[in-house]
């Protein structure tokens, strides 16, 4: 079984071979940490998303997952994944967990052997950030791909994130 762990940190910074875009249904860029990522990523990554697009004409579904290039990142692979909107309605946490197992299924498909997470659906998409941290937890453990792994990172950019995903990870 891999190391799990909990950080505080940039996770455009990680040095894993993939790391998770919480990404928007269009995936050509937006707020929070998928836009760090496109930022970080440079501009050979938007036309690496355009390309993925032209496969999903009514958007990337929720909880679906898809690798592509760092591109100007350290890690080899950023996987795509589309968490569930509160706000709009999307509340089973059946699709958030699937954005935690499809991604580690992604990795361990392209070859990857560690994968860095945010807090999918934590920030404008408005789930309580304590219920991601218990849902993502609970997903990684239970998902087949986890035993292809050497690694799993949860990257959370602050303290209260932090605390909640070391709690989740405790129990």
């Amino acid at each position: 079984m891999p190391a799990i762990t909990a950080v505080r940190a940039d996770l455009t910074e990680s040095t894993l071979d993939a790391i998770v875009n919480a990404a928007n249904s269009q995936l050509l860029g937006g707020g929070g940490v998928d836009g760090a990522i496109h930022r970080a990523a440079g501009p050979e990554f938007l036309e690496h998303c355009r390309e993925l697009k032209t496969h999903y004409p009514d958007g990337f579904p929720v909880g679906a997952a898809a690798a592509l290039p760092g591109c100007q990142l350290s890690a080899r692979w950023v996987i795509q994944t589309v968490g569930p909107n509160w706000h709009a309605g999307q509340r089973d946490p059946a699709d958030l967990a699937a954005c935690f197992t499809n991604a580690l299924t992604e990795a361990v498909r392209v070859g990857a052997r560690s994968i860095a997470f945010p807090a999918i659906s934590a920030g404008v998409y408005g789930w309580d950030p304590r219920r991601v941290a218990r849902i993502a937890v609970s997903a990684v453990n239970s998902a087949s791909a986890l035993a292809s792994l050497d690694r799993v990172q949860f990257v959370l950019f602050s303290d209260e994130l932090l605390a909640l995903f070391r709690a989740a990870l405790d129990t």
